[in-house]
């Protein structure tokens, strides 16, 4: 253990002694960091990241190896007489990355009179002067040639072509998220800026606290070129988060500080050394509950977890380092301009208020056990949604067309089945008629067209040696009940007819995403306590304790959480996946702080009630300002923001730390109280 602090005591000397030399590096730093940052591939399809080997996944794997198609979408002509929407289709054929176009023009001339063509092929394309198109693209449907195609198509007509499909969407969310990320960070920044420069003793210091948190977050999205691409939704949280985690870090440094200046008035940098010190061994155990918060999401099937887990833990890190080296740096080499703009720190310092909290404990239990179990069923029973437009706003195109084509042509998604291609065509004659019987399937094309109508190049088009591609549309709304149920029937019928045949599409990857992810909300909580639990545990050599703080901060999720039930409100499906193992990990330092106090107070002899008391008036303060720098780096984002899934996660994490706060604040001195036998 001596061993350990003097190892500190030489770490903060040497910070301090190499002040100059670290401020140079750490800017150099930032060069590395911004080429990795650029070079960083984003991802804006989350069903991407559905895990590898299920039949859906498995099935998009074929269609972009064995057929060359990889995504495939609908496009909505509008007010266009056949002649010009025929050319207009030769026109989407020539676009890169354009590999089929289907419209009834690929089953029969267009001189041939449309009475002669099968009702449900003429209904599945044509409505009251608009016709649908189905496009084939050669990439993915995240690929950049997809999104790439995506932008062209919609450039060849003004106002006549609409794009739908889960392509268009991915193409206008990574619009939307490229012109808002920039002003997320400055949102966030200049916030935070305000409610530290109300709460801290120094008009300055906030300023600094961003560069240093800003370099070490530059450095963690930088760093992110090793894993290659990085989901948008990280890439648009990871800065936000990591501020906000991460400054209760820059504020312990600059009180440690602050009030070693007082013991060593004379010697900044022997102060300072010490601080480091200090702050070096009291972050590290406040850090590592962070991290193992974000580690938790590592063990989702749904690899979105692994990507915003890997990115979040990193950037505690980076935060934890950029602490303890560069603030110590900056604020050394500045301390004269922070001194100059010291003013008295505009929140006062609790001392009535604990004593009152104290004495009507038995208030803050009874509110404890009123609350608990609306609020566990409230967050047991709040409603998610999963279909990603949802998440976007009704002016996106994307969502505009799909409006469009659900209104006109009731169809909900357009969906492929692959079966053997050695299955015998009268199987695959049945398999089409029992999926036509289906609830909600409105037209199966391949089944409702005779062989005569069909090409041989369309034929090849749709038939490889190994597998046949059959496509349906889908009157149901994708991520629905009905929708889902409708995939588990067709499924059941394709398996019938072919052991190797799948689903495949956009509603399917949705179900799919479903059921992976509610097994994921189990899981993800439980590691999430347990890794929390079993590091309160050996930080207090105590089972007792874990188990009253972690039980503190699940109630306040439970809170956050089944709000959003009484309200109405419904949430994107990963906000009730990851907020709680956020909120857990983020906020139960509050009540590690308290209960280090606590127990300080009652080994130097006091009774349960002034040793809570104590406490209280001792951290009341700090919880106070960390939290309320929480909310400011979240709050603002998700007032802003367009995309629900951002926002919604956002409102979350700062509601969150409030009621976190609150919980901390009211409720662990009466459990304290309570609980404490000895």
């Amino acid at each position: 253990m001596r061993g350990q602090v003097h190892n500190m005591k030489k770490f903060g000397q040497l910070v301090v002694k190499a002040r100059y030399v670290i401020l140079i590096i750490s800017i150099l730093l930032l060069i590395p960091a911004a080429f990795g940052y650029v070079n960083t591939r984003v991802n804006y399809d989350l069903l991407y990241y559905l895990p590898d080997g299920i039949d859906t996944m498995t099935g998009q794997d074929i269609m972009l190896n064995d057929f060359g198609s990889g995504a495939f979408g609908l496009v909505l002509v509008d007010g266009m007489d056949d002649e010009n929407t025929a050319k207009l289709k030769k026109e989407i054929e020539g676009v890169d990355h354009v590999k089929n176009v289907l419209w009834y023009d690929s089953f029969a001339d267009l001189k041939i009179p449309k009475s002669m063509l099968p009702k449900d092929v003429y209904n599945a394309f044509n409505k009251d002067g608009s016709t649908i198109m189905m496009v084939i693209f050669d990439d993915t449907s995240s690929g950049d040639g997809t999104m790439s195609a995506i932008e062209n198509i919609r450039t060849l007509t003004k106002h006549q072509c609409k794009v739908s499909g889960i392509s268009a969407v991915v193409t206008d969310t990574k619009s939307l998220v490229e012109s808002e990320m920039a002003i997320y960070v400055i949102i966030a920044v200049i916030i935070s800026i305000i409610v530290l420069s109300i709460l801290m003793d120094s008009w300055l210091i906030p300023l600094f606290f961003m560069l240093s948190i800003g370099m070490a977050i530059v450095y963690n999205l930088g760093s992110n070129v090793v894993m290659g691409e990085i989901s948008y939704l990280t890439k648009a949280l990871a800065a936000v988060l990591q501020l906000a985690v991460t400054m209760d870090y820059s504020i312990f440094l600059w009180h440690s500080y602050e009030e070693q200046k007082k013991v060593i008035p004379n010697d900044n940098n022997k102060a300072m050394a010490n601080a480091i010190t200090a702050t070096v061994s009291s972050i590290v155990g406040s850090s590592i509950t962070t991290v193992a918060g974000f580690i938790a999401l590592c063990f989702m099937t749904f690899t979105l977890g692994l990507d915003m887990g890997v990115v979040m833990a990193k950037g505690v890190v980076f935060g934890v380092i950029a602490c303890v080296t560069v603030l110590p740096a900056m604020v050394l080499i500045f301390d004269k301009a922070l001194v100059k703009t010291k003013h008295k720190p505009l929140i006062p310092d609790f001392k009535k208020l604990p004593k009152f909290i104290t004495k009507h404990y038995p208030v803050f239990i009874i509110i404890f056990l009123v609350l608990i179990f609306p609020a566990f069923y409230g967050q047991k029973n709040t409603n998610v949604y999963y279909d990603l437009t949802l998440s976007l706003p009704e002016s996106l195109e994307s969502v505009k067309a799909q409006n469009v084509i659900s209104e006109d042509y009731n169809l909900g998604s357009a969906n492929i089945v692959l079966i053997s291609s050695k299955t015998p065509d009268y199987k695959v004659s049945k398999l089409l008629d029992d999926i036509k019987g289906v609830d909600g399937v409105q037209t199966v094309l391949n089944g409702s067209i005779p062989n005569s109508f069909i090409p041989d190049d369309l034929t090849k088009e749709l038939k490889t040696d190994k597998y046949e591609m059959l496509i349906f549309m889908s009157e149901y709304k994708t991520g629905s009940d009905e929708a889902n149920n409708q995939c588990n029937e067709i499924e059941k019928i394709i398996k019938n007819y072919s052991k190797d045949g799948m689903l495949v599409g956009e509603a399917a990857c949705t179900r799919d995403l479903i059921k992976i992810t509610d097994k994921d909300f189990t899981v993800v909580n439980s590691v999430s306590i347990v890794l929390v639990f079993i590091i309160i545990a050996l930080v207090f050599k105590s089972i007792s304790i874990p188990i009253v703080l972690v039980a503190l901060i699940e109630f306040a999720i439970f809170i956050n959480m089944g709000i959003p039930y009484y309200t109405g409100a419904t949430l994107p499906f990963i906000a009730s996946i990851v907020i709680g193992t956020i909120q857990l990990g983020a906020t139960v330092d509050y009540a590690i702080l308290m209960t280090n106090r606590y127990k300080s107070e009652r080994s130097a002899g006091h009774e349960k009630k002034i040793a809570a008391t104590n406490a209280l008036q001792a951290t009341m303060k700090s919880i106070i300002i960390s939290a309320c720098t929480f909310f400011g780096a979240t709050f603002g984002v998700g007032a802003y923001s367009n995309i629900d899934m951002i926002s919604s996660l956002c409102i979350l994490m700062s509601r969150g730390a409030f009621i976190s706060m609150f919980c901390v604040i009211c409720i662990l001195p009466a459990f304290f109280i309570i609980f404490d036998k000895f």
